[in-house]
Parts: structure tokens; C-alpha cells; sequence
């Protein structure tokens, strides 16, 4: 089968899967103008060379793509060809409805995922960074979307759970990737401004090492000893120095309520911030607001 186009409005393959909304492999052999032009969309797509070399504007920057290479573009995000058309060359390309992640929603999309709830998060968290939005010299994705095809047209015994595996493979490949690709393109130093900003735009979410650990790209041990010898502190400590220092700045807000600085600081509770705020500052949060206005 050298070329297909599976779409979740009108093919059957593609009925058990609500949340694959296109599934398609491509062989371009003629260019056609205007063919590629500036889109964007509101679901996550996914695109995977397997021949040629695309010249693609993705939000506005140029990329060039070669066979095994990946590009993840984000909701919202414009993608079109640079040329105005698709260049010759075969590709797969698969578009997924995932929402974009949420503060308080932990849960899978749909029930389709067998990721688990809190490393979902993670996962979309990262995915979701909008970091360089295209992965070089990535076969295994080229395998997860080869074994994709097979089982959406054989549809043997379980093909529907191995569907949504592959799913999940993929969405962890794409993951691992991007966490090692920010590490690769960052010193330390670097990627620990790039985290802090990240934990600081989310601090009501509760981080747990793994997932900071995810972010830059590195396993949790190894993580913890960075974090470590970087700042003197665990990596929870370094979270909740975090959590106390922007508190600190709300703080000096007298129209932020103190019960919602607790909780967009990602303290479990009034009690709970304010027994931390004391234990870290020597003040109660009313003591200390009531010092600083």
C-alpha cells in the first residue's frame, strides 16, 4: 500500500477512534502549487518523513525535514510549505484530537489512554511547551507509524487496544525526545532558568520530581544530584523556595486574598502555606503582609 488517507468523518477504519481525526501516508510524485499552503488547526499534528526533503514554515520559522525526521505542530500553530507547495517525497502524517493540558484536569482525553493520569500531565506539559517543533533521525517513530497502518487495515483480534498502545508509544517517544533535545540545546545553568520559568507559569500545579526531572531531560536520580549541587537543595525544596518566593510577591498585593495565594502556589491549603511560610520566613503570611504594605 504506498499511499492512503484515513479520515474519522467518512472511514470505517477510523470508527472505534474518535480522537483520530486523520491518518494518512502520502506519496508525492508531481508538485502541485498552492497544494501545502498556510494552515492551522486546532488538534495536535504529528508529520513523519520517510522520503525527500520538505522545506516547511512552521509559526513562522523555516525548518527543512528529512527522512526519519518529525514535525509535532501544536494547536494554533501555522504550518505550510515554503514553497507554496508540497515538495516531491512520501511522508505519514497523523492528526490527534489531545487536549491542550489543564491545571485541574488529570484525567485521560477520553478514556482512550492508558497513560497514567499523572504522567499524562507530564507528558502534555511537555509536549506542549512549544519548544522547536521539529525531532531529527527519530526511526522508531517511523516503526510506530508502520505498525499504526497495519493494524487499522488487518483489524485482527485487539486491534483497537494496540491502536491506542501505539498512540500512547508514540506520545512518550515524542516526549523523551523533546526533553532530551532541550537538554542537548541548553548548559545546565540554561536549563535550570528554562525550568524555574516553567514551574513558575504553573505553581499551582503539583510537581512531583519525576516530572521536573522530565522537563530537562534527565532521569530522577540524576536530576536530584544536579538540583542538588546546583542550588544546596532537593528538588521538592528548591519547588516550595520556588513557591515561597512568588507567595512573597503576592503578598505585598493587599487585594490577593491569602487562601488564593495559598492555592496558586500550589500549597495544598491555608494551614498548609501558612505553616511553611512561617517555618521558611519566621512570619505567619498575615505577619508578614501586615509588616510590607
Amino acid at each position: 500500500m504506498s499511499q492512503f488517507l484515513l479520515r474519522n468523518d467518512h472511514s470505517p477504519e477510523l470508527e472505534p477512534f474518535v480522537h483520530i481525526l486523520e491518518f494518512a501516508q502520502k506519496k508525492n510524485n508531481s508538485i502541485n502549487l498552492n497544494s501545502f499552503t498556510d494552515a492551522c488547526s486546532s488538534y495536535l499534528r504529528i508529520y513523519y518523513i520517510l522520503e525527500g526533503k520538505f522545506d516547511w514554515v512552521i509559526n513562522n520559522k523555516s525548518y527543512t525535514l528529512y527522512p526519519n525526521d518529525l514535525g509535532v505542530i501544536l494547536p494554533g500553530q501555522h504550518l505550510c510549505a515554503e514553497k507554496g507547495y508540497l515538495d516531491i517525497g512520501s511522508l505519514y502524517w497523523l492528526h490527534l484530537q489531545l487536549p491542550l493540558p489543564e491545571k485541574t484536569n488529570k484525567q485521560s482525553p477520553d478514556g482512550w489512554s492508558q497513560i497514567s493520569s499523572q504522567e499524562l500531565v507530564s507528558v502534555k506539559k511537555i509536549l506542549f511547551l512549544d519548544s522547536t517543533p521539529v525531532l531529527t533521525r527519530i526511526p522508531d517513530a517511523g516503526s510506530i507509524f508502520s505498525s499504526l497502518r497495519n493494524e487499522l487495515f488487518n483489524q485482527e483480534i485487539g486491534y483497537v487496544t494496540r491502536v491506542n498502545q501505539l498512540l500512547d508509544e508514540l506520545l512518550i517517544l515524542l516526549t523523551r525526545k523533546f526533553s532530551q533535545q532541550q537538554n542537548l540545546q541548553r548548559d545546565f545553568p540554561q536549563t535550570f532558568l528554562k525550568l524555574e520559568e516553567t514551574l513558575r507559569k504553573d505553581l499551582s500545579h503539583h510537581w512531583t520530581v519525576e516530572e521536573m526531572a522530565a522537563l530537562v531531560g534527565l532521569g530522577t536520580t540524576a536530576f536530584s544530584d544536579k538540583v542538588k549541587k546546583f542550588t544546596g537543595f532537593s528538588p521538592m525544596n528548591y519547588l516550595i523556595n520556588i513557591r515561597i518566593s512568588e507567595a512573597i510577591r503576592l503578598l505585598k498585593k493587599p487585594s490577593v486574598q491569602v487562601t488564593d495565594i495559598a492555592l496558586d502556589t500550589g500549597f495544598y491549603s491555608s494551614q498548609h502555606f501558612a505553616t511553611t511560610f512561617k517555618k521558611l520566613t519566621g512570619l505567619t503570611p498575615s505577619q508578614f503582609r501586615k509588616n510590607n504594605i
